[in-house]
């Protein structure tokens, strides 16, 4: 008689799982079925702001893999709008409600994937059923958000709530479509992904674009007329909304993970090993935005939800299940996000991670620019160094710039990740062209200026 699987949750963490686990066991092996309360499996739930501005014409080039593929290609039984409300780990069952048939499912396993992702922060304030307040967490959120946009009359004026990534995407996004928008941000800097003097600069890109940038502000309520939303109430004054999303970040998704005695770690994610398996609980697993991770800098547990990290630490599960051995080692937060027209890349520690952590540091900025700056085309571009006094050991990165910046991240991303010296990378052996870099590279020119704050002579 075959084993098992159930899949909680079929979005990249949790069909990655399914997919490395049926390429190693087959059907009479391994029955593998996935739970899943949306309309998609396998989505990129980055790619909403663009399909949302229009730059994406359809959701479904959003989809890597339909539910369709998953059910005939790995043979996964794959269950739509199915939401898993019960997880007991004794009689190792689930129960499922069925939201369109109504009813609820139950199906027993021997092993469990728990993949439920990330749900998004929502203050008081925001939990109102007013029409018009839209988060853009999931396609269906996506899709909700772009029928309310398309509906007429069309919305004029949009408060976006929150500035990290997916705050300054969604306010270009809307920007693009036409409207009037505002940005709020209760911190003193949009991007705090990035030390504040990185982040002037994308402050400075946000409004050249004509979005109203307010930092500093706390938001208290939303007010509504007719079911619908028409003001977002803050400390420093009322703001008109025809639309408001909110962007205010992610938590991890355990709710159902905490009461079934799964254990969470001090970022609020489920603790796995190395493996992804779930601390302490043999044939259970977790991957994706729900757990926590290493971070290979600090040291420390981190959650950091990116589609990057769920797709290989459900391929390291999905390896694992079906037989074989991988492992994930951990993370160092690289990221890069399109802002109007600037690029904005980071990787590694910020300055106050580095200070929480323990470092002794130096920070150097350099301005260089993207190609040599006699070729047409050539842009600024800042590069942010972090480096451990007295060693030398890259600590962090941060780049902002135009054309072929955002790129150029994952030069420092891998020498992170190799633990390499500001004084190695002085060497690197990077590529030349008048057209893609100027003879020295920005990388190259921020690390020589890295090594003379270490040892200014």
């Amino acid at each position: 008689m075959a084993e098992r699987m159930i899949v909680v949750g079929g979005d990249a963490a949790g069909m990655a799982t399914a997919a490395q686990a049926r390429h190693r066991r087959d059907r009479d092996d391994l029955e593998i079925i996935a739970f899943e309360r949306g309309h998609y499996t396998s989505y990129s739930a980055c790619g909403i702001p663009y399909w949302i501005s229009g730059l994406v014409d359809d959701a479904q080039q959003l989809v890597a893999r339909d539910p369709a593929t998953h059910r005939e290609k790995y043979d996964i039984d794959v269950r739509l709008r199915h939401e898993v409300t019960e997880i007991d780990l004794d009689r190792r069952e689930v129960v499922a409600r069925d939201l369109d048939g109504g009813g609820e499912v139950r199906e027993s396993f021997d092993t469990l994937m728990y993949a439920t992702g990330a749900v998004p922060t929502k203050p008081d304030w925001a939990r109102t059923d007013a029409l018009g307040v839209f988060g853009v967490q999931t396609l269906d959120d996506g899709a909700a958000l772009r029928a309310w946009l398309d509906a007429d009359p069309e919305p004029r004026r949009a408060v976006v709530v929150g500035g990290g990534y997916i705050g300054v995407e969604m306010a270009e996004a809307l920007v693009r479509r036409g409207l009037s928008v505002t940005l709020v941000e209760r911190g003193e800097q949009p991007m705090s992904t990035v030390d504040p003097d990185m982040a002037t600069l994308v402050t400075e890109a946000m409004r050249g674009l004509g979005v109203d940038i307010r930092t500093g502000v706390r938001v208290d309520a939303l007010t509504e007329r007719d079911g619908r939303v028409r003001e977002v109430v803050t400390d420093d004054g009322p703001i008109p909304a025809d639309v408001v999303v909110l962007g205010l970040g992610v938590r991890p998704n355990t709710a159902l993970a905490e009461a079934a005695g799964m254990p969470i770690g001090p970022t609020g994610g489920i603790r796995v090993d190395r493996r992804m398996r779930v601390a302490e609980l043999p044939d259970v697993w977790a991957a994706g935005d729900c757990v926590e991770t290493l971070h290979r800098v600090s040291g420390m547990p981190v959650h950091v939800p990116l589609g990057t990290h769920a797709n290989k630490q459900g391929r390291v599960a999905g390896i694992n299940i079906g037989g074989g051995y991988a492992t994930f080692a951990g993370v160092i937060g690289t990221a890069v996000a399109k802002v109007c027209d600037l690029e904005v890349g980071r990787t590694g520690l910020r300055e106050r991670d580095a200070l929480a952590a323990g470092f002794e540091f130096v920070s150097v900025i350099a301005e260089s620019t993207n190609r040599a700056g006699y070729y047409p085309g050539a842009r600024p571009m800042t590069v942010k160094l972090i480096a451990e006094r007295p060693s030398g050991r890259l600590l962090g990165a941060q780049i902002v710039g135009w054309t072929e910046a955002a790129k150029r991240i994952d030069t420092l991303a891998v020498a992170l990740w190799n633990r390499m010296t500001v004084d190695d990378m002085t060497a690197l052996d990077l590529g030349y062209a008048p057209p893609y870099a100027p003879v020295w590279d920005p990388v190259l020119v921020a690390a020589r200026k890295a090594v003379d704050a270490l040892d200014p002579r």
